[in-house]
């Protein structure tokens, strides 16, 4: 919530920010553009140490982090402190959410993530929807520099409630140093991938600094994935890149998230510039879109758990798709159709790859997670900004979203049962090496084994039957 608030809160504060430092327009678009940068590039990082050295630790650095970054905003002399404090901000703020996410795995087993994951989606969605009118009440109130204020306490109560809870520890994947390499290139390569999208509206599709942009981080993309067949530990692990849940859900997430955020762009201007609708009255007509997506998310939540994945997915696809289409006339109903199409995506989506990921990977998945939603922002505002008229935009959008089907289709297909003593963070059948000891029922259970079962543990240790390989359904390599 307090990342989702912090993106759109900006947006209000952004014409008094530039007044009070005196500041150009493209400045100001820099406090913008530099934080997501930095979130877009940091991710994946951020998920990867996470999962080497615990979460709640990369989470209280993050949310502190996080804290004085926005302190030092408060007290930017000029716009070149407040560009380069808001690209700290983001560093910050990607520690943050892969954290959130991996530490639901490993608190709640595959088969319960469902709920868990929609009341994060609703916390999202109605602190994104809160940042527009919050920052209008600081900034009216006092100036811009409040809507950074705000987050010092809140984020100061977070790192608290941090060092209270304990924290499930997460099995130990690997050892050794961190893959600085592969890191540095997707990082590289994703910040300047961003920012070729982000200059598309400006420069166009064909312009020299677009296909510059393209081609290079298509070149560091390359090298990535030269090196990561090469490496004997890759930055991401072989049983991600393997896995079609996880890549299916981080691309159905790039997809819909692309049609959703263009498809705003679009009508924004549509209803502002062409029926002449304040600022308020705009809030007030694209209203439906947030409530749905608030309420809709418990509802895809049992949908997810009853129907399976795969045709919770579909139908989520489907109502995006039909809302894009049907905003065209800018109706409220449309805009309720699409926030509960992208609700229900999120959901699905969301669970299954959290759900899906292999022990002790569960940040390095949620950090690809998180960039997809990062990105497809910035890939849908493209499509929207260079496909001419309203309604020629809104049929690249719908087009571009309904690709998501295809992607849809390759989800897990039924609901996953739960299964007999299945333990948080573990393979299937055996506890993964150098996994938190467990003290309850199940391992008391197991202990009366005795000699028999640690046998049985031994002769498997060099080259464990396929059946302790996998872990909920995801081959590991």
């Amino acid at each position: 919530m307090l990342v989702a608030l912090d993106g759109t809160v900006l947006t209000v504060a952004q014409p008094s920010l530039r007044r009070d430092l005196g500041a150009s327009v493209a400045q100001v678009q820099w406090t913008s553009t530099a934080y997501l940068l930095a979130v877009a590039a940091f991710l994946v990082v951020a998920g990867r140490l996470g999962d080497r050295y615990g979460h709640p630790r990369l989470f209280l650095v993050g949310v502190l982090g996080f804290a004085a970054a926005s302190a030092g905003i408060v007290f930017a002399p000029g716009v070149g402190w407040a560009i380069a404090l808001r690209a700290a901000q983001g560093v910050f703020g990607a520690l943050l959410q892969p954290a959130t996410l991996a530490l639901l795995r490993l608190a709640y087993p595959p088969d319960r993530l469902a709920t868990p994951v929609a009341v994060r989606t609703s916390a999202i969605g109605l602190a994104a929807a809160a940042g527009p009118l919050l920052g209008g009440v600081l900034v009216a109130r006092w100036d811009w520099r409040a809507v950074f204020v705000v987050n010092v306490p809140v984020a100061l109560v977070i790192a608290a409630l941090t060092l209270a809870v304990r924290a499930p520890a997460p099995p130990r994947t690997e050892r050794g140093r961190p893959a600085l390499t592969g890191a540095a290139l997707l990082a590289t390569a994703l910040a300047v991938f961003v920012h070729a999208l982000v200059g598309v509206p400006g420069y166009g599709w064909t312009a020299a600094p677009t296909v510059i942009g393209f081609g290079a981080a298509a070149g560091l993309a390359a090298l990535f994935v030269r090196r990561e067949r090469r490496a004997a530990q890759p930055f991401v692990p072989r049983a991600v890149a393997r896995s079609t849940a996880v890549t299916a859900s981080i691309g159905l997430l790039l997809l819909v998230s692309a049609g959703m955020f263009g498809a705003l762009f679009t009508a924004t201007f549509q209803l502002q510039d062409v029926e002449g609708l304040d600022p308020l009255a705009t809030g007030v007509r694209v209203l439906p879109l947030t409530a749905l997506m608030v309420a809709g998310a418990p509802v895809a939540g049992l949908a997810l758990r009853r129907f399976g994945a795969r045709r919770t997915a579909l139908a989520g696809t489907g109502l995006v798709v039909a809302g894009i289409a049907g905003l065209g006339s800018a109706s409220a109903v449309a805009f309720g159709v699409l926030g509960a199409g992208f609700t229900t995506v999120m959901v699905t989506a969301t669970g299954a790859v959290v759900g899906e990921a292999p022990a002790g990977y569960a940040g390095v998945v949620g950090g690809l997670k998180q960039t997809a939603m990062n990105v497809g922002p910035a890939l849908g505002i493209a499509v929207a900004a260079s496909a001419g008229p309203h309604g020629s935009s809104l049929v690249a959008l719908a087009a571009l979203t309904a690709g998501g089907l295809v992607v849809a289709s390759l989800l897990p297909g039924g609901a996953r049962p739960a299964a007999a003593g299945d333990l948080v963070g573990e393979d299937q059948g055996g506890r993964g090496e150098g996994g938190p000891a467990a003290d309850g029922p199940a391992d008391r259970e197991r202990r009366q084994g005795g000699d028999r079962h640690e046998a049985q543990r031994a002769v498997g240790a060099g080259d464990p039957p396929a059946r302790q390989r996998g872990h909920d359904g995801v081959s590991e390599a």
